[in-house]
């Protein structure tokens, strides 16, 4: 049970960077998970929650750009399971 868990959740994580890539574009469509962890999700953020909102303020990067101009900066999800608070996201 534990190797099929584990290959379930490789492959999920496999598809989540792959449809990161896709949407950042700029060549990363095709890069390996280890070049888009180095450059987007390795990053340190200081994380902001009051009574509506869950404020993550990322320091500033090279790459951030690229996160912006994906859109990930305009994003105002509500997260369900913590009472439908705003996730968002700034860059540097």
């Amino acid at each position: 049970m534990k190797v099929s868990c584990d290959l379930q959740l490789t492959m999920m994580a496999s598809c989540l960077y792959r449809l990161l890539g896709e949407r950042i574009g700029n060549g990363y469509t095709t890069a390996k998970f280890q070049h888009i962890f180095r450059d987007f999700i390795n990053a340190t953020a200081h994380v902001f929650i009051d009574e509506r909102d869950i404020t993550v303020r990322f320091q500033k990067r090279a790459h951030n750009p690229l996160l912006i101009a994906a859109g990930f900066a305009k994003n105002n999800l509500p997260v369900p399971w913590l009472q439908n608070k705003k996730l968002r996201l700034i860059f540097g």
